[in-house]
């Protein structure tokens, strides 16, 4: 049987990869833009990464042009815009399609996860945010707007940390 650390995934550096290296990890994926009226999330998410990384969590950011193009530039440009304007140290894929018919197929999956309201389908827009336990379930949908520093992403990620 398939699982979510199975999926074919790409870096940001253009090197292939899975989520198996993160097996027995919380992981937070997010889909992102640069130039979204919530890219500062980045910085929520930033420091998310480093109050939990000792903990076995990590984030990880899959960059999207989906929404109002809002995620136009290169892989290079991307990296360099997290690192210097909102200090990402944590692992970005390659930008990819969230929804319609060339959805990745790591979405594929996540989108059959239902949120808070019991809605799962499409992604709304950019920053939706996905918990993903260290069994490889997907356990904890969270819209766009709810900031990663929310009480409740804090409460989901904490219930989840290995150990």
């Amino acid at each position: 049987m398939s699982t979510l650390y199975d999926i074919p995934l790409v870096t940001l550096d253009d090197e292939p990869t899975t989520l198996a290296p993160y097996k027995g990890k919380v992981i937070l994926l997010v889909n992102t833009a640069s130039q979204c009226g919530l890219t500062p999330q980045y910085s929520g998410l930033a420091r998310l990464q480093f109050k939990y990384a000792e903990k076995g969590f990590t984030v990880i950011g899959v960059p999207c042009n989906q929404f109002g193009e809002q995620e136009p530039g290169t892989a290079e440009d991307i990296q360099t815009f997290c690192a210097a304007g909102f200090g990402v140290t944590f692992p970005m894929l390659e930008k990819s399609e969230v929804n319609g018919e060339n959805r990745h197929p790591l979405f594929q999956e996540l989108v059959k996860t239902p949120d808070a309201d019991g809605e799962a389908g499409d992604i709304k827009w950019n920053f939706e945010k996905f918990l993903i336990s260290p069994a490889g379930e997907v356990v904890g949908r969270f819209r766009p707007t709810t900031e990663p520093e929310s009480a409740e992403v804090i409460a989901a990620i904490e219930a989840h940390l290995p150990g």
